[in-house]
């Protein structure tokens, strides 16, 4: 069929109604989100993000309502989708933007695809793999993965990727969204190793829409989180990452056929586990209990 791409969308969408069909692939892939209220009386409040990508740049793509419990699980980092009867809007202007693994990738920021139910009803369509040719031009998925010695040399609030062996995993914990909020966020801390320092990564894991893998992280399963934030603790001098809104989170058993499974420092940490005795490494490891982080000071004159 005639197809267009996102960046002469970006340059004809306000002279037509109707749109050509889209075939993007899933490059970025935000948390579900709820935005039901009591007194709106909606069957399906939720609304996920993904950054869509063809070979003219990068552009939001947003699902809304009933359309996310029916697709939000299969549309997957890498994922490529023929898109026919979306609608385009002006981009919301207060969403949070991934930092993209290609920094020379072109972004279209004005605009958003919309997946809508109806108004118009889009049509989704998933292109395995195996059938996506070349010709189409269609980036690969890019990463930027760093290792352990890296991390403490990286700026405040960097975007990266990691991929270590978890040595320790706390319990569930929370944490109120605001003050004499109802709500709550759900994390819990985690420890893991890459073989570059003596140091670990401490992660500050909140669950995200994958309740399956947030509950199963052990030590001993080779953690891969995307999209993670550097912080930095001042008063102790202590480097953590933090999940951001476009997180993804990965353990033993879900790393087949994963686009990072290509990357390089994921390759070289696959070679160092293979290296290490895996009891030695279990005697180091640690679950459960309260994790004070940051660490409170040795005496109180030092508060």
């Amino acid at each position: 069929s005639k197809l267009t791409n996102l960046g002469h969308l970006e340059m004809t969408w306000r002279s037509r109604v109707h749109f050509h069909p889209l075939l993007v692939r899933i490059l970025h892939k935000s948390r579900l989100r709820y935005y039901g209220k009591p007194e709106k009386k909606m069957d399906m409040p939720y609304q996920a993000y993904f950054e869509v990508a063809d070979g003219s740049g990068m552009m939001s793509m947003v699902l809304w309502n009933s359309l996310c419990p029916e697709w939000y699980h299969s549309m997957k980092v890498g994922t490529v989708l023929l898109l026919a009867k979306y609608a385009i809007k002006s981009s919301y202007p207060f969403k949070t933007h991934p930092t993209p693994g290609d920094s020379q990738m072109k972004r279209f920021a004005t605009i958003e695809i919309c997946l809508n139910v109806r108004d118009p009803p889009t049509e989704i369509s998933i292109i395995p793999e195996e059938m996506v040719k070349p010709e189409w031009g269609l980036p690969e998925v890019k990463y930027r993965f760093i290792t352990r010695s890296e991390l403490d040399d990286l700026p405040h609030n960097h975007s990266c990727d990691v991929i270590g062996l978890v040595t320790f995993v706390g319990r569930a914990e929370r944490a109120r969204k605001r003050e004499h909020s109802e709500d709550f966020w759900l994390y819990r801390w985690a420890h893991a190793i890459d073989g570059t320092s003596d140091q670990p990564f401490i992660l500050e894991l909140f669950a995200t829409s994958q309740p399956d893998v947030f509950e199963r992280i052990h030590p001993m399963t080779y953690l891969v989180c995307t999209q993670m934030r550097v912080m930095t603790e001042n008063s102790s001098r202590t480097v953590y990452l933090t999940t951001s809104n476009e997180s993804q989170i990965f353990i033993t058993g879900w790393h087949k056929g994963q686009p990072y499974t290509k990357d390089a420092k994921v390759k070289n940490f696959i070679q160092w586990t293979k290296s290490q005795s895996e009891a030695d490494q279990i005697k180091k490891t640690v679950i459960g209990g309260y994790y004070p982080f940051p660490r409170p000071p040795d005496s109180f004159l030092k508060y």
